[in-house]
């Protein structure tokens, strides 16, 4: 009999320490822990899955899985888009050109439309690289939040710009400062 008891004090003060090396002592240990959790939960439960017509709603909880979902999938069909459109562009520069016309305004015209057409396909792969930044934070449960305020964006502007990283007025601070800094 005392070598039971013996036993279970030693299984007791094993657990102890166990329970008590689990604890978690940060508020960000706290979170990573829920986040844990919860991507457990869903790959149990399966993805999300939502209608094409699902439009989210004020009345939801803010980004929940399903305005997660929603966003990662409108702004992967907006990538999509992008990249064709742009190489679309590049192959139809390359078959009409008209540098090697006779006519100097002719060749003047042909390099300003090109010029044109390069500055959107820039703006264009610049856009991709936001998309790309937005996608990996739905990835990294940031997405829908300011980046200078770490509150919550909106959904309103978010359907308005998918991309967005800041709450209007963190974006009207971001602007002034970049006008203030140009004009230097």
């Amino acid at each position: 009999m005392a070598k039971t008891s013996k036993v279970k004090k030693k299984v007791v003060k094993a657990k102890n320490k166990t329970a008590s090396k689990n604890k978690v002592k940060t508020a960000a240990k706290t979170v990573s822990v829920k986040t844990t959790v919860a991507k457990t939960k869903e790959t149990i439960k399966g993805p999300i899955k939502i209608s094409k017509t699902y439009i989210p709603k004020d009345t939801e909880k803010y980004m929940c899985e399903k305005h997660k979902v929603f966003f990662r999938m409108k702004l992967q069909e907006w990538r999509k888009d992008l990249v064709r459109a742009n190489n679309e562009a590049l192959y139809n520069g390359s078959l009409d050109d008209n540098s090697i016309s006779a006519d100097i305004v002719d060749q003047a015209s042909s390099y300003t439309d090109k010029n044109v057409e390069m500055k959107a396909i820039n703006r264009q792969i610049k856009l991709i690289s936001e998309i790309d930044k937005a996608l990996a934070r739905i990835r990294e449960d940031t997405y829908g939040y300011c980046l200078d305020t770490a509150e919550p964006i909106g959904l309103k502007r978010l359907m308005a710009r998918p991309v967005a990283k800041y709450t209007i007025a963190a974006q009207e601070k971001h602007e002034k400062d970049e006008k203030v800094h140009a004009d230097e």
